[in-house]
């Protein structure tokens, strides 16, 4: 499994998928050297190094209720439909506690991608670099536009990974993968139409063109990754794996049943992949 990547989407509340197919993948022990993520995808891998099998699915799903969660109140008080809080100490210091010395001893790389709001670039933070500063970059990565204040780290403003690289199977490559494992929240199929609530962001977001930039681009880099993956699958150097059902669920969702039903999803479609998925790997 050398030269090997696992690249997770973000996508907010369907990031539950991803969830899914991790855990499958610690039943079986499969741990790749080198995992990176964006948002919710960064959040659901970072439990995947720290080895806590059950961790993304009690955040992802038994909290999803708490009003400090997600809720109007959070936006009504804070701004923030998530509340970044409670997601980004409460939850991983004291609730669903994150093994940070797992983490911090783990053997494999870890990249979180995040938005540079100033440049409207993709930055990369690696776990040999950044080791103590997870949460912080985390939460960076995972900080939407409109719904969440940007984060200030290392002399810059950051917000979510998902708007300059939202699957950053290139820095994968970069970074000497030759292959890669991507874990996609969206069907087969799927292409995202230009950005909704422009006007609204220029004007919020107007001493920051390079994020608007980015923004404006999304669809088109997303569009263009999703063909590039598929192109790559074909060639035999990705293996790709999403919902095989039609989605119930959105970026914002506080239905159990539905998340629930969709974590089942990602583990039983990994699960029946299992033997092209280790003869890929090589394993």
């Amino acid at each position: 499994m050398d030269q090997t990547g696992l690249v997770l989407e973000g996508g907010g509340s369907r990031g539950v998928y991803t969830a899914g197919v991790l855990h499958y993948l610690m039943d079986q022990n499969i741990y790749l050297p080198y995992t990176i993520g964006v948002s919710a995808g960064a959040c659901n891998g970072s439990s995947y190094l720290s080895r806590q099998i059950d961790r993304n699915r009690t955040v992802n799903i038994d909290f999803v209720n708490h009003p400090e969660y997600l809720s109007l109140r959070n936006w009504i008080k804070k701004r923030q439909i998530f509340g970044m809080d409670f997601l980004f100490d409460t939850l991983p210091n004291k609730l669903a506690p994150f093994d940070f010395d797992a983490y911090y001893e783990a053997d494999e790389e870890f990249v979180i991608g995040v938005t540079d709001c100033v440049t409207g670039e993709a930055l990369f933070y690696k776990k040999s670099e950044y080791p103590t500063d997870v949460v912080t970059l985390l939460r960076a990565s995972s900080s939407l536009p409109m719904f969440a204040p940007m984060v200030e780290f290392d002399g810059r403003y950051l917000m979510d990974g998902g708007i300059a690289t939202p699957i950053p199977i290139k820095q994968s490559e970069k970074d000497g993968n030759t292959k890669n494992v991507v874990v996609l929240t969206r069907n087969r199929g799927y292409y995202k139409k230009p950005q909704s609530f422009m006007k609204y962001m220029r004007k919020k977001y107007a001493d920051f063109p390079g994020l608007l930039d980015a923004m404006e681009k999304r669809h088109e880099v997303y569009n263009d990754l999703t063909d590039y993956i598929f192109d790559q699958e074909e060639k035999g150097n990705v293996f790709v794996i999403c919902p095989s059902e039609k989605l119930k669920v959105g970026r914002v969702e506080r239905n159990k049943n539905k998340l629930t039903a969709l974590y089942h999803q990602g583990y039983q479609d990994v699960k029946g992949m299992e033997h092209q998925l280790k003869e890929f790997l090589g394993a």
